[in-house]
């Protein structure tokens, strides 16, 4: 996790908070295409473009949700979340839409 933070040190903390939340909704987004890449390739079984626009959305979801848990160390520090705060955001990761409730309320200075 050092080399994470190492290479993060070097862009100012109100970059990394606009790439974290930029992140966040891409990673969202993902997910609905994702979803309408699954409706498409069930409604349309026989035809080769629904396999390739999963492949191209699965790439790119599995891209942003990388560049998520990548950041979340940085975040860690940067929001001084606690361990049930930073275990919520991991968790989030895994569910449609949840890195939106991750940028709204965990990702603010001053919450109580």
């Amino acid at each position: 996790m050092n080399f994470i933070e190492k290479f993060f040190s070097k862009y100012s903390q109100e970059q990394m908070i606009r790439w974290f939340k930029q992140i966040c909704l891409a990673e969202a987004i993902s997910w609905f295409f994702l979803f309408t890449a699954m409706i498409w390739i069930r409604s349309d079984k026989e035809s080769i473009l629904p396999t390739i626009y999963i492949i191209i959305i699965g790439n790119l979801h599995g891209l942003f949700f990388t560049l998520y848990l990548l950041f979340l160390p940085s975040m860690r520090k940067i929001y001084e979340w606690d361990d049930e705060d930073t275990v919520f955001t991991i968790i989030a990761a895994f569910f449609p839409f949840a890195t939106i409730w991750v940028d709204k309320t965990l990702a603010r200075f001053n919450r109580e």
